[in-house]
Parts: structure tokens; C-alpha cells; sequence
């Protein structure tokens, strides 16, 4: 069995290096915005693109000093960010046509199959890339030996930053093919006050990356409104918000990848609420915390790391009291679940992840729920002692 697999490691160039990396963004973004105009009547294969490349070479004779693959490689993003705005279309939405690239949006680069090799010199890493030469990468972990480079993106974060993503190909022998157990079921109620909530009881508490650095960032923001369009120091005062920018995305993210990984070794399958996040937006008050929480990325993390992730409807999961199902309504401001018919006390979170779990056990087939510990909606001993229920 195959596998792919993605490793991202940073790149440290020296001025001539960071020049000339700089200088393959600009031909790719040159050859793109070319390849853009082409396809202005109509659809474009991938094939017409690269005879298209062909005839660019021979009118423009520099293109030769820059790696073929890499210059290819933009008829398969062409090819795809035209299929995309076609099945955009076919689904109702009026996507338009493929735009323009300016300087700073153009970002990456490819080198497929062919023009890289990483070669370790004593103590240090180094990526050769063709037409640019050796370059020092810091490996932070190491890659399988039995594994096959296919290609390498390199790119360029707004903050000045070189990254190299390399993508391998990992065989893999199926000597025991991982079994799920439905009895380590977990269901998670995600918020804006508790970031999640499991049915088994834990709190994971909010870390508001975005709200802990709201200072340096509107100050940082008012120099650049008052910075001299075009000017240097404005450019300078634009660099340092993309640093903080920076700064928050990976705290996010390294929140998100341990907290998922967490939830992925303990738990064989776990349950999820399918939010319509676009609609919850539109509560101004809410907006900037939900999108700080960024809920679906944490989602995407757990989809990919746990054996199986099932999407539950969210309607009525807070609402709804997990011992009765009676109807319980209530504010945002009430935080605690008061069911008045079978006296029910608990946390409206932890109410909320036990409903999730019900309603994702009885999603599944009726063989695979029997070896379950949570079955009987109308909470039997058995069900009390796994959620941990409080009576009033």
C-alpha cells in the first residue's frame, strides 16, 4: 500500500539564493498571467497550454534558463483553477472567469519529478534545486527511507519566509489493518467560551490567540494607515503586521494539531456537529471569535488523524436534554441545562457532546451500535455512569 505523505521544512537562502528564488516567482507568475490571457475565449487543456510554452520559449529565448518542470507545472494549476470555476458553475454560483496575478499574490513554485535532491553535508541538510543550486533546509524530522520523493513546493509566506513542502510516496505493508472499536466513541460540542467539549467530560478551554494579540495588532495597523502609500516605510510597517498575522495562524495551528492528535489516540471513532459556519457569521457580535476559533480546520485535522469521523446534524443538540430529550430552550448567556422533567443538571456543552454521541451511534448500523456503552436514550444505569450525569 501506497501512501502520501507531506513534510514542511524551512529554508534558510543567502542573498544570491533569495534572488534567485525570488526571480523563479516572478517568471512563473509572467508565464501564468500568460497562460491567463490565453485562455480568455474559452477553455484550455493542459496540453494546449504546454505547446502554448513551447512557441513562449521560442519568441522569448531566456525562458530556456529556468527548469522546464517548474515552468509546466503552471499548465496543471491552470488546468485546475479552470475546472474548478467550471463545477462553480454548474453548482449556480457565478464564479467568472481566471484573473490576473499581482506580483505579491504569486507566492510558490514547483519543481515535479525532476530538478531537486536533498544531500546531507556533515551536520546540515541541504536541497539542491535546479538552476539555483544548494540550499541549507532545517530537517526536523527525518523522512522514511523506504519513501519516494514525487516533488517540492517551495514557497514564500508573506512574512518574508522560505518553506519547502516536499511530497513522498511511503510503501507501506498491510500486516494488521487497524480495527475500530465503536465502545471509544467520543462526541465533541465545539464553542466559543470552551473550545470543545467531549461527551466524556473534558473542557478544553478557549486560547483566544486572535483576542491576546489584538493590541500589538491594531497599533501596528494604525502605523500602516498612516504610512505614505508607496513608501518604504510603509512597506517595512506592512512586513511587521504579517509577522504578528503570522504569529497568530501558528499559534492556532499548533493548538489545533495537538489538541486533535489527542482526541485521535484516545478515541477510535468521533463525533462532530456539521455548523454551518457561514451563516453564523453573519452575527456581528460572534463573527470575530467564531472565525478565531476556526472550527473547521480543527475538524479538517481530526478527519485526517482519527480511524473515523462521522458529521452529525446540529439541530437541537443544545437544546434537547441528553437523559429525556425533553426540550430544554435557552440563551447563550445560560450555561447550565436545567431539565425540569427528569431533573438534570449539567453544563450545556457536556449536555450538547452527549447528544452528538447519541445521535452519531444511532446514525451507524444496528450490529455496530449493540457493542456501544451509550444506547438507551431514556438513561439507564449503564448510560449514567459513562456520561457521568448529575441529578438535581
Amino acid at each position: 500500500m501506497v501512501k502520501t505523505r507531506n513534510y514542511k521544512f524551512r529554508l534558510y537562502p543567502n542573498d544570491s539564493q533569495q534572488y534567485k528564488l525570488q526571480n523563479n516567482l516572478a517568471v512563473c507568475r509572467w508565464v501564468y498571467n500568460k497562460f491567463v490571457d490565453f485562455s480568455k475565449n474559452g477553455f484550455v487543456s493542459r496540453n494546449d497550454c504546454n505547446y502554448y510554452l513551447t512557441e513562449l520559449k521560442q519568441s522569448e529565448s531566456w525562458l530556456y534558463k529556468y527548469h522546464s518542470k517548474m515552468l509546466q507545472s503552471i499548465s496543471a494549476q491552470i488546468d485546475g483553477s479552470q475546472k474548478a470555476l467550471i463545477g462553480l458553475n454548474k453548482k449556480g454560483y457565478h464564479a467568472g472567469k481566471l484573473r490576473f496575478c499581482r506580483y505579491e499574490n504569486y507566492r510558490t513554485f514547483t519543481y515535479n519529478q525532476t530538478g531537486f535532491k536533498l544531500e546531507t553535508h556533515g551536520d546540515k541538510t541541504l536541497l539542491h534545486l535546479s538552476k539555483i543550486g544548494l540550499i541549507e533546509i532545517r530537517q526536523h524530522r527525518s523522512i522514511p527511507e523506504n519513501s519516494n520523493i514525487k516533488q517540492i513546493i517551495v514557497t514564500k509566506s508573506k512574512s518574508r519566509k522560505w518553506f519547502a513542502c516536499v511530497t513522498v510516496d511511503i510503501e507501506e505493508l498491510l500486516t494488521n489493518i487497524p480495527k475500530i472499536l465503536f465502545s471509544k466513541s467520543v462526541g465533541i460540542d465545539v464553542g466559543i467560551k470552551s473550545f470543545a467539549y467531549d461527551s466524556n467530560g473534558c473542557q478544553t478551554p478557549n486560547p483566544k490567540n486572535l483576542q491576546k494579540m489584538l493590541k500589538p495588532l491594531r497599533r501596528i495597523q494604525r502605523k500602516v494607515s498612516r504610512r505614505k502609500k508607496g513608501s518604504n516605510n510603509r512597506l517595512k510597517s506592512i512586513l511587521k503586521m504579517q509577522r504578528i498575522h503570522e504569529r497568530i495562524a501558528n499559534r492556532r495551528k499548533d493548538f489545533q494539531h495537538k489538541l486533535s492528535i489527542q482526541y485521535a489516540k484516545n478515541n477510535d471513532v468521533i463525533f462532530v456537529e456539521k455548523l454551518e459556519k457561514l451563516n453564523m457569521v453573519k452575527n456581528h457580535r460572534l463573527a470575530q471569535s467564531i472565525m478565531d476559533a476556526s472550527w473547521g480546520t480543527f475538524v479538517q485535522k481530526l478527519e485526517y488523524k482519527c480511524k473515523m469521523l462521522v458529521e452529525v446534524p446540529a439541530r437541537n443538540t443544545t437544546i434537547n436534554c441528553s437523559r429525556c430529550g425533553n426540550a430544554v430552550p435557552k440563551s447563550l448567556a445560560i450555561r447550565i441545562h436545567r431539565c425540569n422533567v427528569c431533573n438534570l443538571v449539567i453544563n450545556r456543552d457536556h449536555n450538547a457532546s452527549i447528544n452528538i454521541l447519541n445521535k452519531g451511534l444511532n446514525k451507524l448500523p444496528q450490529e455496530l451500535r449493540e457493542v456501544t456503552l451509550v444506547e438507551n436514550p431514556k438513561g439507564s444505569m449503564k448510560q449514567e455512569e459513562a456520561t457521568g450525569l448529575v441529578r438535581w
